[in-house]
C-alpha cells in the first residue's frame, strides 16, 4: 500500500472511532467509576508526554537544561505555588541552566 493509502486508512479508522463515540450509551459515560477512569487517563497520558518532551531527544535519553527546568517547576508545584510562579520558576531554571 502507498503512503496515500495508509493515510486514507488512518483518516477512516480516526473517523469511525470518533463516531463510535457517539453510539455510547450516555448512562455509560455519566458513571463516577468511567469519570475516575477518564481522569486519571488523562493525567497519565499528560505525564507521559511531558516526561518524553523533558528527557528525550530522538531516541536518546538527555539530562540537559529541560530537565532542570521540569524539576524546579515540580518543585514549586510540590510546594504549591500559583501556576505562575511555577512556569517563571522552570523558565529561570532552563535560562539559568542553559547559561551554564
Amino acid at each position: 500500500m502507498t503512503l496515500w493509502g495508509w493515510i486514507l486508512l488512518a483518516s477512516v479508522v480516526a473517523y469511525a472511532t470518533k463516531l463510535a463515540g457517539y453510539l455510547v450509551p450516555s448512562r455509560w459515560l455519566e458513571n463516577d467509576h468511567m469519570t475516575r477512569i477518564a481522569g486519571t487517563l488523562t493525567i497519565g497520558l499528560l505525564a507521559s508526554l511531558t516526561a518524553v518532551n523533558a528527557f528525550g531527544t530522538g531516541q536518546t535519553l538527555v539530562f540537559d537544561a529541560r530537565s532542570a527546568s521540569l524539576l524546579a517547576a515540580g518543585l514549586a508545584l510540590w510546594l504549591r505555588a500559583p501556576f505562575l510562579i511555577v512556569v517563571i520558576v522552570g523558565a529561570a531554571a532552563a535560562a539559568l541552566a542553559r547559561a551554564l
